[in-house]
């Protein structure tokens, strides 16, 4: 909920990639079995579900950018095969013979403390400084708090063109621990605006306990 595939976009949307695909792939939500047809792709009668050839997010990202979202979450051997087309630039179909190169830059994100799964062994080392060339963490929003104001204005933007967070609405959100990060706040907000219309003030905010 802190915003990583909106921070990779950005990374994507402001290079010299902007004109080439961007890719996102949530690791955790892939069956350990249909990982490599995923990020590599297949050819027909590969596997039996296989009835034709498919691309997988290598190729569809080829000339731009690969976001792999939660990468903390991917079993030891989806780990191994990762660390190889990384190492190796090559990609090869479930089934195919011979490999492709395709060109792509990888961000990797997770909401994981990697270098703990490290020495727990939980996630190869080799694998962790491949992905750890260059990083950037993104805090919760319980500390960057100054940035609630111009996030509020770009969530009431996409909701209305008027609605707009009031004064003593606005010192009631510095005040909440975001437990949800980003999603809570534009969950609150969305929730305030269907209730109470494009004017969003302190009556309006409704928060969830957990």
């Amino acid at each position: 909920g802190t915003g990583k595939e909106l921070a990779a976009r950005g990374i994507h949307d402001h290079g010299m990639r902007a004109s080439a695909p961007f890719v996102a792939i949530n690791c955790g939500a892939i069956a350990p079995t249909l990982f490599e047809s995923e990020l590599f792709g297949h050819e027909k009668g590969a596997f039996t579900d296989a009835s034709a050839r498919k691309n997988g997010a290598f190729h569809e990202a080829d000339g731009g950018t690969l976001f792999l979202d939660e990468v903390g979450e991917l079993p030891e051997a989806a780990q191994a095969k990762l660390l190889r087309a990384l190492e190796s630039g090559e990609v090869r179909r479930v089934g195919a013979s011979t490999v492709e190169y395709p060109d792509v830059r990888v961000l990797a994100a997770t909401n994981r403390d990697l270098t703990e799964a490290v020495r727990n062994g939980r996630f190869r080392e080799d694998l962790f400084f491949r992905l750890h060339v260059l990083s950037v963490e993104l805090p919760p929003l319980r500390e960057r708090t100054e940035d609630l104001a111009l996030l509020s204005e770009i969530v009431c933007r996409g909701l209305h063109p008027e609605a707009h967070v009031t004064d003593d609405a606005a010192e009631v959100l510095s005040r909440h621990s975001w437990p949800g990060n980003v999603r809570e706040l534009r969950n609150v907000l969305t929730r305030a605006y269907v209730m109470s219309g494009p004017r969003i003030g302190k009556a309006s905010l409704q928060f969830h306990s957990i």
